[in-house]
């Protein structure tokens, strides 16, 4: 329906508020996901806005985004992964590295494992109280070790976890 409406700028702002809408809805489960398709959707539009690219190019871009976003958003279903789990996944898979040692196997053993673990280390105040979050990073370093998680990059690991763990905390809130 977009590509047929004659106002090709309104198309864009149009496209423009829905995926930044579902952007906006993503990163209360997975902020990976939601920081990728962010910084996709606004690279495309500053291309438009300095004039690189053309008003229907950009259209196309924006609706090849809107199709990954939502393939993105099955990609648990297809992986036998719950939403919480795929977004522990891929902070860990952040790591290009980690990807490369492990492999995607592993990857998921470790976010079923994370998964388990921080909701049982989740209480209602964890996030103000220094104490359980000390200790829900030491379950995660843990976590990381035992499966040969790079250590290179297991610090920024712990930290997108930490993050993640918030973000689900807020949205079953």
């Amino acid at each position: 329906e977009v590509r047929r409406l004659p106002q090709k700028n309104l198309a864009v702002e149009l496209l423009n508020k829905l995926l930044a809408g579902k952007v906006k809805s993503i990163s209360r489960k997975n902020l990976i996901q939601s920081k990728r398709f962010s910084e996709r959707l606004e690279a495309s539009l500053k291309k438009y806005q300095n004039r690189t690219i053309e008003t229907t190019q950009v259209i196309l871009e924006l609706i090849e985004l809107a199709k990954q976003i939502n393939a993105g958003l099955n990609k648990g279903s297809e992986s036998g992964l719950t939403d919480d789990e795929i977004a522990f996944y891929d902070a860990l898979a952040d790591n290009e590295s980690a990807q490369q040692v492990l492999g995607d196997e592993n990857l998921r053993i470790i976010a079923r494992e994370l998964t388990k673990a921080i909701k049982n280390e989740m209480s209602v105040d964890w996030w103000v109280r220094e104490s359980v979050q000390a200790k829900m990073r030491q379950v995660v370093r843990r976590l990381l070790v035992k499966y040969g998680y790079p250590p290179d990059k297991s610090k920024l690991a712990v930290d997108l976890v930490m993050q993640q763990a918030r973000a689900m905390c807020d949205s079953s809130i």
